[in-house]
């Protein structure tokens, strides 16, 4: 099942929706104001691992996400796990 992020067009809230389907889109609502002016916004990939990993949002252009620098990681602030 599907989570798409959207943004209403007419209070500016954020929100997201989880579809029963790809291909079956529902109507979306915005859970603030009702409208259905809603903009479906292209979602960024947030990855997370248990045990002291890589927590996403954090960055690597100072070579410090968390990846060991012997599992190709961070080099020279290039993240493998982008």
């Amino acid at each position: 099942m599907p989570i798409f992020e959207y943004k209403c067009n007419d209070c500016g809230k954020k929100f997201d929706v989880l579809h029963k389907s790809s291909t079956n889109l529902e109507e979306v609502v915005c859970p603030d104001c009702q409208s259905k002016n809603s903009k479906k916004l292209l979602s960024s990939f947030s990855a997370s691992m248990s045990s002291g990993g890589f927590e996403g949002g954090s960055s690597c252009s100072d070579g410090s996400c968390g990846v060991p620098s012997y599992g190709g990681g961070c080099a020279n602030g290039m993240c493998g796990l982008n």
